[in-house]
């Protein structure tokens, strides 16, 4: 048990189902059982709307980029730039397509982080292009504007609601009512909002019950303002690793949390 510590509890996974691997296998690793339910599916932009967009922008002096699927979708148009990374995920991904990553945090994963480090303090004139997937926070460009930067933003993807198979949505459901679900796994704000859109009604009466785990404060002062009574566990960051921690100090503080 020692060596399994998450035997018996089922852990609810909603990342996009293509990005769930890692944090599925270190579940399964820990003796958990991982129920995959993906709340938001990442779908890329058209080469030729990229192509169309990018002809009208400047050549970047700095491209940021906020994510993995940024990468994925993004990397190829960049060339020439200093790149930038929000995480060390986001910079593994860089560097794994074969490119130097100029600017990441040294300790973090947010654009706070990012914006705290040296390179981004004197960009007065600089041409800044962050590459990201649709909407999304503001503060990056925000406060390099403030800082003298020219920003403009290209989307390479789009983070879409899942329509939620019927066979998926009984699945979970039936999970919570036999109460297995002993935590769920929120990475962002706008996977919180997709969850409470998706989750049967059933579960959603459940919710206070089960542990919230997640990398971000926002996302817990987000589930704080729609559910007051759901209970946040704070990761210490968004790595698989950091997330399983974060579960297994829950059950250590509340022996009796697994089923």
């Amino acid at each position: 048990m020692a060596d399994r510590p998450l035997q018996g509890m089922g852990v609810l996974v909603t990342r996009p189902r293509a990005q769930a691997a890692e944090l599925v296998d270190a579940i399964h690793s820990n003796g958990g059982t991982a129920i995959v339910f993906p709340v938001i599916e990442i779908l890329p932009q058209e080469a030729a709307s990229i192509a169309a967009e990018l002809a009208l922008l400047p050549k970047p002096d700095i491209a940021i980029y906020v994510s993995r699927n940024a990468v994925r979708f993004g990397l190829t148009y960049t060339a020439g730039a200093l790149l930038a990374a929000t995480g060390p995920s986001t910079a593994a991904a860089i560097r794994e397509a074969g490119r130097d990553v100029s600017i990441e945090p040294e300790e973090g994963y947010d654009s706070e982080s990012l914006l705290r480090q040296p390179q981004l303090q004197a960009v007065a004139g600089k041409q800044v292009l962050i590459v990201r997937g649709g909407a999304g926070r503001e503060l990056l460009a925000d406060t390099l504007r403030e800082r003298g930067a020219i920003v403009n933003y290209l989307s390479v993807y789009e983070r879409v609601l899942p329509a939620g198979s019927p066979e998926s949505l009984a699945a979970v459901e039936a999970a919570w009512r036999a109460g297995t679900i002993g935590a769920i796994t929120v990475m962002s704000v706008q996977s919180l909002k997709n969850l409470l859109e998706l989750l049967p009604d059933d579960c959603m009466q459940g919710l206070g019950d089960v542990p919230l785990v997640t990398p971000a404060v926002r996302v817990i002062k987000e589930a704080l303002e729609r559910c007051p009574h759901v209970k946040p566990v704070l990761a210490t960051g968004p790595a698989a690793a950091d997330m399983v921690q974060a579960i297994i100090s829950l059950l250590r503080t509340e022996p009796g949390k697994a089923p």
